[in-house]
């Protein structure tokens, strides 16, 4: 049943359904495994906010899926299912360290930031519009391309720190250390309120998150072009009769989804690690798909989706300090269930909420 349902319901309901049954599953599992599943989620949320350094975690957590989850949700808007957040951040944290690496003696860190974002967010477009080309161009699927170029950004980030930026005499696939001048502020005004979070890696990479929310919530209602992106989302053909250029909507909407996933480089390269390193994303990107599907692409959501993902993942790591026989396999498998029903699995309840607003509808007219 397709009936269109309340914002509340589409947004809320569903999403708090899909939730609510993917916790009661890995509690069934934690049980299985003789342990208390009360006490579980006690130390989960404990490991996320119980204290200042937990918090700073799972902010650090959520900044990246935030940007992973609005490059997947600019992409979903125009139909097209962007796979490729993991290369496009490695090529965004490379424009990133580049920035900081070029910079880092001649200018202070908000003098770099802003050619760090300029950097990041170009090297992530370009990564994600060729595949944008190759579909609206060749007609190559962007699942198929977009998953292909997470493996070449891979090998291609192995390649350009190994022959050009390891410095000699280190074993580690990385860069040199930057500057301190180039290192992005940590949440220290958040001190007097969370003490301890100032020693977690959460840093100002979460506001420029936000603010991406309000540019990505601006240009996806609020503007000719985002209009463009939602009729093109809903009908192709509506567009192209309308006079609306696919091609550059789609090429444009890629490079936009890549450029904001290319901006999660900024939260662990110049504002965790100060250097560039081999595994910038870190599955984010990944989990930028669950996030955009649990916020319905909706940027307001999304920093909801991703706080909650990054709840998990903080607290993954305490529950398995503190119950042994949880291991880190068995949180990954919690996380992957609230993945699948917020994810592959988001539409299962809908057929029967739609049916009862309906019945509920017949009985009030």
């Amino acid at each position: 049943m397709n009936k269109d349902l309340p914002g509340w319901v589409d947004f809320g309901l569903l999403p708090l359904l899909n939730l609510l049954t993917a916790f009661l599953v890995a509690g069934i599992v934690v049980l299985a495994i003789g342990e208390n599943p009360l006490e579980a989620v006690r130390h989960i949320l404990y490991g996320a906010f119980g204290y200042g350094n937990g918090v700073g975690y799972t902010l650090f957590y959520t900044t990246n899926f935030i940007f992973t989850g609005l490059a997947v949700a600019v992409a979903f808007h125009a139909s097209q299912f962007n796979i490729g957040g993991e290369g496009q951040a490695y090529l965004g944290g490379l424009g990133v360290g580049l920035a900081c690496l070029m910079l880092d003696q001649y200018l202070p860190w908000w003098g770099i930031l802003p050619v760090a974002i300029l950097l990041g967010a170009s090297f992530g477009a370009i990564w994600g519009a060729i595949p944008g080309i190759l579909y609206a161009k060749r007609g190559a699927h962007v699942v198929i391309t977009t998953i292909m170029f997470n493996f070449i950004s891979f090998s291609l980030m192995n390649y350009i720190i190994n022959e050009y930026l390891k410095m000699p005499g280190n074993a580690s696939v990385q860069s040199r250390t930057f500057e301190q001048s180039a290192w992005m502020p940590k949440l220290t005004w958040l001190e007097g309120v969370m003490p301890g979070i100032s020693t977690s890696p959460a840093n100002l990479s979460f506001v420029i998150a936000l603010i991406a929310c309000v540019f990505v919530y601006i240009l996806i209602w609020r503007t000719k072009f985002g209009y463009e992106v939602r009729v093109y989302g809903a009908s192709p053909s509506a567009a192209r009769y309308a006079g609306i250029s696919t091609t550059r909507v789609v090429v444009l909407t890629m490079a936009i989804s890549g450029g904001l996933a290319g901006l999660m480089g900024l939260n662990p390269v110049m504002g965790d690690q100060t250097r560039i390193f081999l595994d910038i994303p870190q599955q984010a990107g990944f989990v930028g798909i669950a996030v955009a599907l649990m916020g319905r692409s909706h940027p307001l959501w999304i920093v909801f989706a991703a706080l909650l993902f990054g709840t998990l993942y903080q607290g993954g790591a305490e529950l398995a300090f503190e119950m042994p026989s949880i291991t880190r396999d068995m949180v990954v498998v919690i996380q992957g269930l609230v993945i699948l029903f917020a994810g592959a699995m988001e539409f299962m309840f809908r057929p029967w909420v739609a049916r009862a607003f309906s019945m509920r509808e017949q009985e009030n007219g």
